[in-house]
């Protein structure tokens, strides 16, 4: 965009040398390519963005300048030399396409003497590398370049009739351009258009027919506002470009439209000619100016540096941006019109941005606060699969059917739901617990030869509750026999409780649903000495242990057979532990094994618990290591072997230190459980 520093001027005072006056341009992004001194006037190549349509024009520049100088915009004056009669009375104006025309502005000039443009005229379309061609014309050219919007001038005497149409090119129309070159006319493209022909394409240039000849002496000013994407699609169907389009394409102001005719009208008085009262402006659908919340935190976190309210309220001010303060460092901020690049927050931001200068804003990055995404339900599912697979299970699908029969020796303690139409009196419920349909499955595999079967099955459970019917997301685990395929170097291990309960704590460690823990707890299902609740944050979320044997009578199994059950939708609907990064340790570590004796109706559970909460200097983990009972251990205690490990994260530790932590974990445990130091139980 070419600029004259002289035209700038006349807006906003431009006192400043002009090495110093460049380089302020270029720090709140209006970079000055390269500059020309032209008959005294200095002219400017700055470089303009497809989002800035408001700066591809002298006013818009000056509006920038005026901010960068905590200056004040020139008032202008427009006067007009006015007739008796309205514009209405000249011109009836029709927008037949709202869509692609919002707004369309005119007013009528009679009286033109059309000639040669004053001096001063020629000087400024020169500046801007156009040809003169009559003062008409001219007046056009600098109401776009001092303002950014296009207007056009008809000759109203080669308009016929008093009505003039917006509105979409008919099938097998044609017009004559400016250029002299007749370009046929498509139904999406939208034209100015009489009653008997189009006159103009709408926002890209106007017909030879209506032009303005030296013989013209009323003309008809138009400024409009015309949708940008019709008039690029128009612009590339017939290979045209012009200064008008450029403009429309961005997007033109659409508040300014009638003051630009106004403009063009009071300088074709000075002409010799008289303006119509109260000009044509048709505007269906009045758009509202966008109002944008700007808190000052916001301004802080994305620039890295607190700004003044003052700062902040000036700058905008000075833009054209209308701000009310909601309460300290909130405003509610009103976009003009011609700032069609605001949509939101951040482009509020980098508009302070720019004016407090990217120089004084700190080279580091500021620290973020990274939200860890939030996992789906089918991937949590997916993480359950993949953790039981590598413990060793595989995926069973179940139908949902139950046998009346069997249900009623599970007792699942869950109201069945009965199937209307049931395809068998064998099938005729829905299944309470997936337990069934897992010890179905490991007694099919068993009776065809295969001894270890480890199995799992995610899917629905379902039950009436009260007066409605419910259905629930479960995992069934079951597990029995060998870990693996014979060896010649020994049989393999068997399943066992243990080995069950691995594979439940594998399930709840993978989705990082941690701190569980197991307590006794009775259940139909399940032996009474092997019987667990499994519990997160303390709330009962499953249950495991070893089959009944009533159970595994139903289904001609011989045990042991351990399985589990999770409800999967109250355990996804909790918040598992969040993410946390540790960096790996650049300090050994140090490893203590002691072994206790305690009471036999004290649970391993309890003393972990225990062990969490004290507060152990460089204590990094512990885990249970062994657990004996029988032999030389009296009848009424069992032997547990504990190891931990300690760490300094700064330092290498010393034995002194970590022998201070494990006095204090036996002091601690001692005064909690009883326990007793085992003689030979600490290891160095």
């Amino acid at each position: 965009m070419k600029i004259s520093l002289a035209w700038l001027r006349e807006y906003v005072d431009v006192e400043s040398p002009l090495p110093e006056f460049l380089d302020r341009l270029t720090m709140i992004g209006l970079v000055v390519e390269e500059w020309k001194e032209i008959n005294g006037d200095i002219i400017l190549d700055v470089e303009t963005y497809a989002n800035r349509p408001d700066t591809l024009g002298h006013l818009g520049m000056a509006r920038e300048v005026a901010a960068m100088l905590r200056s004040s915009l020139k008032e202008q004056t427009w006067p007009l030399t006015e007739l008796p009669a309205k514009t209405s009375a000249f011109v009836d104006v029709q927008i037949l396409d709202e869509d692609l025309c919002p707004r369309y502005c005119g007013i009528v000039v009679t009286g033109v003497k059309t000639g040669p443009s004053p001096d001063w005229l020629r000087a400024k379309i020169e500046a801007m590398g156009l040809r003169p061609i009559n003062n008409v014309v001219d007046v056009t050219n600098y109401v776009l370049f001092a303002t950014g919007q296009p207007i056009h001038a008809f000759d109203l005497a080669k308009i016929a009739g008093p009505r003039l149409a917006i509105r979409r090119a008919k099938k097998g129309e044609a017009i004559r351009t400016l250029e002299g070159k007749t370009v046929a006319l498509s139904t999406d493209m939208l034209v100015i258009a009489d009653e008997k022909r189009p006159v103009a394409i709408a926002g890209v240039i106007g017909g030879e027919e209506s032009a303005v000849t030296d013989a013209t002496q009323d003309v008809f000013i138009e400024s409009a506002t015309f949708d940008p994407v019709s008039v690029r699609k128009t612009r590339k169907a017939l290979e045209i470009q012009t200064d008008a389009c450029y403009r429309f394409e961005r997007g033109a102001d659409i508040a300014f439209a009638p003051q630009a005719a106004i403009m063009a009208a009071s300088l074709l008085t000075q002409f010799g000619g008289k303006a119509a009262k109260e000009p044509v402006d048709i505007y269906p659908k009045p758009r509202k100016l966008k109002e944008i919340v700007l808190r000052g935190r916001r301004i802080s976190d994305l620039l890295g540096v607190d700004i003044d309210d003052e700062f902040v309220e000036m700058t905008l001010g000075d833009l054209g941006f209308g701000l009310t303060a909601n309460q300290h460092s909130i405003w509610r901020v009103q976009v003009p019109s011609f700032r069609v690049d605001i949509e939101r927050e951040a482009d509020l931001i980098e508009e302070i941005a720019r004016f407090y200068g990217y120089d004084k804003i700190p080279v580091v990055v500021p620290p973020l606060e990274v939200l860890e995404a939030v996992p789906s339900d089918r991937e949590k599912i997916q993480k359950l699969s993949q953790a039981l697979f590598h413990h060793g299970f595989d995926e069973v699908i179940n139908q949902s059917f139950a046998d009346p029969e069997k249900e009623a020796v599970f007792r699942s303690g869950k109201a069945p739901v009965e199937i209307r139409n049931p395809i068998s009196t064998k099938a005729s419920l829905l299944r309470t617990t997936l337990l069934g349909g897992l010890l179905e499955n490991t007694a099919w595999n068993r009776n065809r030869g295969t001894e270890g079967v480890h199995i799992f099955e995610i899917g629905n459970i379902y039950f009436r509750n009260e007066d409605a019917t419910a259905e629930k997301l479960h995992l069934g685990l079951s597990t029995t026999g060998p870990l693996g395929t014979p060896h010649w170097k020994g049989r393999p291990g068997e399943a066992n409780f243990f080995h069950l309960k691995g594979a439940v704590e594998a399930c709840l460690e993978s989705l990082r649903y941690a701190p569980f823990s197991f307590k006794e707890d009775g259940h139909p299902f399940f032996e009474e000495d092997y019987s667990l609740a499994v519990l997160y944050k303390g709330e009962k979320i499953g249950r495991m242990g070893q089959v009944h044997s009533r159970l595994l009578d139903l289904y001609s199994l011989g045990g042991p057979v351990y399985a589990a059950e999770l409800d999967l939708d109250l355990l996804f609907g909790k918040q598992p532990r969040p993410f946390e990064y540790v960096p790996p340790p650049k300090f050994p570590s140090v490893v203590r094994d002691l072994s206790f004796l305690v009471d036999r109706d004290v649970p391993f559970q309890e003393i972990k618990q225990a062990l969490d909460k004290m507060v152990v200097p460089y204590l990094e983990e512990f885990s249970i290591i062994d657990h004996y009972a029988g032999g030389r251990i009296p009848r009424d205690k069992k032997s547990l072997s504990l190891r931990f490990t300690f760490r300094n994260p700064k330092a290498t530790l010393l034995a002194k230190d970590v022998d201070k932590a494990e006095q204090k974990i036996i002091k601690n445990l001692k005064s909690a459980f009883k326990i007793q130091l085992r003689e030979g139980g600490e290891s160095p």
